[in-house]
């Protein structure tokens, strides 16, 4: 009798290592053809799910690739993002001490101007 090995089987936490292992898996059965033990399987099927793991990994590239492209807009985005909001800050301050008496005219810069008294919260 052969020797059982103890050992854990360890599965790949990123997405393209796993999607790497599918594709391992899913040419070896398809390699075994009716042989393969895994037509045992009861709940999936390799031969459902074996022809959407190039597309999948195709879809995780296209993924990847997009993410880096909107991570490098995100930067320079920031880049101008904080000198636009202080000077539509202080374009507030400005106007608002220019209109004073009638600060709906923020308005027509585009300011939402909310004129409602502040209900004080009980504790």
């Amino acid at each position: 009798m052969a020797a059982r090995t103890a050992g854990r089987i360890v599965l790949p936490k990123k997405t393209a290592e796993l999607l790497e292992l599918a594709k391992k898996i899913y040419e070896k059965h398809a390699a075994d053809g009716a042989a393969s033990p895994l037509n045992a399987q009861q709940d999936f099927k390799w031969e459902v799910e074996g022809p959407k793991v190039d597309p999948c990994t195709t879809n995780h590239i296209e993924a990847e690739k997009a993410a880096k492209k909107a991570e490098e807009f995100y930067r320079q985005r920031d880049i101008d993002l904080p000198a636009i909001k202080s000077i539509v800050q202080n374009s507030a301050q400005v106007l608002k001490g220019i209109y004073a008496k009638n600060p709906k005219v923020l308005g027509d810069y585009g300011f939402t101007v909310d004129d409602s008294k502040r209900v004080k919260k009980n504790p």
